[in-house]
């Protein structure tokens, strides 16, 4: 069986910059968008805990060693940069680390939120990769969108 890395993305947008790059091909579109290019295969899941189960349905159909979940994410510090990297779950050379929450509807009032970032999927994506793969195989990308907004990012955002 082969191994593969899988990408997790919740909007189309944050996948189609990767799906250019490495030149993927559609292996399915329905009930959730499979991209494939030798051993990486991207999904694109939709927004929120729900429909981030997909991952599960993922890891029992392939062989997957490695998973990866890249998204945008809110953030209540004004100090950090639109478009900031951040690593949530490893301490990696040149890319910082911070904390985040996940919740089920957008949050626009910082005052509720204890962590630096803010999503909707990264806790989903952490709990169901921990049932078949170690902690040390699993990575957690975010890129800064917006300072709590209710407004939608730019799409142009992710492709920097």
């Amino acid at each position: 069986m082969n191994k593969y890395t899988l990408i997790h993305t919740a909007l189309f947008a944050e996948a189609k910059p990767l799906i250019e790059y490495f030149k993927m091909q559609c292996l399915q579109k329905k009930p959730y968008r499979i991209y494939i290019k030798n051993h990486i295969l991207l999904i694109v899941s939709g927004m929120g805990a729900k429909n981030t189960l997909h991952v599960g349905d993922i890891l029992k159909r392939f062989g997957i060693e490695k998973a990866v979940n890249i998204g945008i994410a809110g953030c209540k510090d004004k100090k950090i940069e639109i478009g900031s990297l951040f690593c949530i779950n490893h301490k990696l050379d040149d890319i910082d680390t911070t904390d985040i929450t996940s919740v089920s509807k957008s949050l626009d009032d910082k005052n509720e939120l204890d962590t630096t970032l803010v999503d909707m999927e990264s806790f989903s994506f952490l709990e169901i990769c921990k049932k078949s793969l170690g902690a040390e195989n699993i990575y957690i990308f975010k890129v800064v969108s917006d300072y709590l907004d209710t407004t939608i990012p730019e799409k142009s955002l992710l492709k920097t």
